[in-house]
């Protein structure tokens, strides 16, 4: 099987500020066709920063899709002309006020393959210092330290509900786990 399907036509339904949707007609590899919706979106990162004291930077904030108040670990959608890093750098420090040191991947994430384009780089770090916060004017959100254990136990307890959270939680986890705290 060759699992690959060719795009026929793309038609442009929305542009927006951060995504684009589309309607695509592909061909199948039977030869029969069909309809793909399709959300373009710049791609985001997420930062798993930890401090001396062995606990991750978490942000709540409204998020407005589901009309509540998100625990999430810092984040923001990927900026052109800044590799993913520098967006993860920029976003950690605009967010938490948190400086990092001695980053490393855990990998990219795709939440919703099914119908969006979305990339989410994920990074740990740990915390050097810190300097004043540097919000969006439409940014509101509270900063929260939970020690890595306690973060791990919400993500298994459901009390976590975002997706690149709970993978950037518990890669690492695994991580320190794996190389020692240390690392």
């Amino acid at each position: 099987m060759k699992l690959y399907e060719k795009t026929l036509k793309s038609e442009s339904k929305f542009e927006g500020r951060v995504i684009h949707v589309r309607l695509d007609d592909v061909e199948l590899e039977n030869g029969e066709t069909a309809k793909r919706e399709i959300v373009d979106h710049p791609g985001g990162v997420c930062i798993a920063a930890l401090t001396e004291n062995n606990e991750l930077l978490f942000v709540r904030q409204f998020r407005y899709p589901y009309k509540e108040i998100v625990l999430e670990l810092p984040a923001g959608k990927l900026e052109k002309g800044q590799t993913p890093l520098e967006n993860g750098k920029r976003e950690l420090l605009e967010e938490t006020g948190a400086v990092g040191r001695e980053y490393v991947t855990l990998g990219q994430v795709y939440p919703s393959p099914g119908y969006c384009g979305e990339i989410i780089h994920l990074y740990f770090c740990r915390v050097d210092h810190f300097e004043a916060q540097q919000l969006d004017s439409d940014e509101f959100l509270n900063v929260e330290r939970i020690p890595l254990e306690k973060a791990v136990e919400m993500v298994l307890a459901n009390e976590v509900p975002d997706s690149k959270t709970q993978i950037a939680v518990l890669k690492t986890a695994a991580l320190l786990r794996r190389f020692g705290n240390d690392r």
